[in-house]
């Protein structure tokens, strides 16, 4: 019940959620078109009250916009995690496991230092597959690319 080798992707390469990115971006841009146009339709609004119509526009296109930002570039020095609010950068050797369980939001890389690093531009959400054909090619390059815990 093994499933087939992956096939090791020639670097770099940059895995994100491309649907979920797109599904928020034309939603942030629709939303942000919306509430502007009903801003600026409805008469009886002040300049005041249209700026800060516009405002939240901006601040809910903002969020949406820092949801679509995660992302994994790997290429020949190791691997680049983009996060929401944080980017980090990996060496191969750094990356001991490349976790998907069944259930989790997102893939989790096992760190030689103890830890685990969420990566959020590898998740199932709405392309399951996808996401667990990224998972396997960055586990294939992880495994070919950094040192096993076993050698020194």
């Amino acid at each position: 019940m093994s499933a087939p080798a992956p096939q090791i992707p020639a670097l770099p390469v940059t895995f994100r959620p491309t649907r979920t990115r797109i599904v928020l971006l034309t939603v942030g841009a629709v939303m942000f078109a919306v509430i502007t146009a009903v801003a600026l339709l409805l008469e009886k609004l002040s300049a005041g009250e249209r700026s800060s119509f516009i405002f939240t526009a901006l601040v809910f296109l903002g969020v949406l916009a820092l949801l679509s930002r995660p992302k994994v570039v790997a290429d020949e020095q190791g691997v680049t995690v983009v996060n929401l609010t944080r980017t980090r950068q990996l060496a191969w050797a750094e990356i001991l496991r490349v976790n998907l369980r069944p259930g989790d939001p997102w893939v989790f890389l096992d760190l030689s230092d103890g830890t685990s690093l969420p990566v959020l531009g590898i998740q199932p959400g709405i392309a399951r597959a996808h996401a667990i054909s990224d998972a396997r090619a960055l586990r294939a390059l992880a495994e070919s690319r950094g040192t096993h815990p076993d050698e020194d």
